[in-house]
């Protein structure tokens, strides 16, 4: 879906368009199910947020500016605060590692053990990372939004973003390196 397109759709559901909410359920819901469950370790806490963010979607929709961000930025922008929000009252914020593990079917049952260690190695330091490094690693890398969209979100400049990707891959590639040395 185009730009042009969801600006139209969250103009028609700011009017109180059900059909156009539903469209745009359908087109950002799963991403947005993915990001919180990575932020947060609680599924059902996750798909709160989303919930909560569609909600907020449906209530705000006259205040999004098309000219000024793209709907998913808009969106995962919410989603992200509704998370710090949720990792605030509950003084914890894990990631789940589901997009690491790998698709066992295909393989032996070896290569199968294999690629959940090191699913499970993968998660493990991603959770030791501090909650912006995580965020905006998870944001560029798992969730495919821009280093601008991103940087937009986490209220930050791209080149404090850039700065925050490279700490975050710097120490996951030591937590890693220390891990294949245990």
């Amino acid at each position: 879906m185009n730009r042009e397109n969801e600006a139209l759709l969250v103009g028609r559901v700011a009017k109180g368009d059900r059909a156009a909410f539903a469209l745009l359920l359908q087109a950002h819901q799963q991403p947005l199910i993915r990001y919180a469950r990575r932020m947060l370790s609680d599924s059902s806490g996750a798909d709160d947020i989303v919930q909560e963010t569609f909600i907020r979607l449906w209530t705000r929709a006259g205040s999004f500016n098309s000219s000024s961000a793209r709907l998913t930025t808009w969106l995962h922008n919410i989603a992200h605060n509704l998370c710090i929000d949720s990792f605030r009252r509950n003084a914890r914020l894990s990631f789940t590692g589901e997009e690491v593990v790998t698709e066992v079917s295909d393989v032996g049952p070896e290569s199968g053990l294999e690629a959940t260690e090191k699913s499970d190695l993968v998660r493990s330091a991603l959770q030791k990372l501090p909650e912006r490094q995580r965020s905006a690693l998870l944001m560029c890398h798992y969730q495919g939004l821009s280093n601008r969209e991103a940087a937009n979100i986490l209220d930050v400049s791209v080149d404090a973003l850039e700065s925050l990707l490279a700490r975050a891959r710097r120490r996951l590639k030591e937590e890693l390196l220390s891990n294949d040395e245990s």
